[in-house]
């Protein structure tokens, strides 16, 4: 059961990436060959208006193939990606982590409409700690630490955790006793402590652990917005942690691994009851679409990002790479990807056994 609620989550992941290139292709006036949710051997298939619906074994992938795509062919045949002008190139691609973002988005949307926002207001300050002596009181909102935008208190444990040890200018909301809804902002310089109990470096504070369902439409849309924001920041952050060889290699999970995640989150929250369940699992995807939105924005070739590398030098040069030279770039990146998977499947499988 629980590898079948994976798959469900995949697949709806998978589905509206390439329903953004689909979308956009079709509006582009662009053939769609074919339009497929999952990888491998077709378990079934139909044809409407020239393009063929599949749905393949491996939930893993998923394609949106066009005529004129990842050809060794000079093909500009009408309808065919080649013959589209560069502009409509970029949005096609574009569409599919963008559309990863508005899942994310309306995923949020239903989550903080029912849990709530956990915003970052001090219920209290603990003693021996450096926030003791900073200035920082109860009922403060922590809005900023370096440079970083706290909207939620995850956002600050994020950032502790991230950027372990770093001392911080912390800004605050302060409600000023000059009138109803007035504040002023106060900045704060602080150094972490490390706690050896708790494995954290803290700065002393406390929050309520309080959620406050937003109160307007305007707001929940504002906070659902800044959830993507903090899930495509947490993303960012990690992958530079991640070049600068600051992340350890037991961090990183492949798919199995997420599964195994999933399958775990599910057995946590399934006495609960299915709202829970659906919650949890709604959570679970809005993380796994706006990391695949960026995951395919970089500039790796194989990948949307890789793409858009070459659709923006072509718009900027007015020459367009050799299509046969771009097709082997970009079957080289799928190789190194697939590798890359490879691997983490393989570091997945260990960490599971040996765990």
């Amino acid at each position: 059961m629980n590898i079948i609620l994976a798959l469900i989550v995949f697949g709806l992941i998978v589905t509206f990436h390439e329903f953004g290139h689909f979308s956009l292709a079709k509006l582009c006036g662009i053939r769609v060959l074919e339009f497929s949710v999952g990888m491998g051997p077709k378990i079934a298939s139909f044809v409407k208006r020239g393009t063929r619906y599949s749905l393949r074994m491996l939930p893993l992938g998923g394609y949106c193939s066009m005529l004129g795509e990842d050809t060794d062919a000079e093909d500009f045949t009408e309808g065919s990606l080649n013959a589209a002008p560069v502009w409509k190139r970029i949005l096609i691609v574009a569409a599919g982590p963008m559309f990863n973002f508005i899942l994310a988005f309306l995923l949020a949307v239903v989550i903080l409409s029912q849990v709530g926002v956990d915003r970052c207001v001090l219920t209290g300050i603990l003693e021996g700690y450096p926030a003791e002596n900073s200035g920082i009181r109860a009922g403060d909102e922590i809005i900023r630490i370096n440079d970083h935008r706290v909207v939620f208190f995850r956002d600050l444990t994020s950032y502790l955790y991230l950027y372990p040890g770093k001392e911080a200018d912390v800004t605050v909301r302060r409600e000023s006793a000059g009138g109803e809804g007035a504040a002023e902002l106060k900045t704060f310089h602080i150094a972490p402590m490390y706690n050896e109990e708790r494995d954290a470096w803290m700065l002393g504070i406390e929050v309520s652990g309080k959620r406050d369902i937003p109160d307007s439409i305007p707001k929940l849309l504002y906070y659902s917005g800044q959830e993507v924001r903090y899930n495509i920041t947490m993303v960012v952050d990690s992958l530079k942690l991640l070049v600068r060889g600051l992340v350890p290699l037991d961090d990183l999970t492949g798919p199995v691994g997420i599964v195994s995640v999933i399958g775990e989150s599910v057995e946590e929250t399934r006495p609960y009851g299915a709202k829970a369940l659906f919650l949890t699992l709604a959570d679970i995807a809005l993380l796994l679409s706006a990391n695949l939105g960026v995951m395919n924005l970089l500039p790796i070739p194989a990948l949307d990002g890789g793409r858009l590398l070459f659709f923006f030098a072509e718009a900027v040069t007015g020459r367009h790479l050799n299509r046969r030279v771009e097709g082997a770039i970009h079957f080289a990146g799928l190789v190194l990807l697939m590798g890359l998977m490879i691997f983490l499947m393989m570091h997945d499988f260990m960490r599971l056994m040996s765990g």
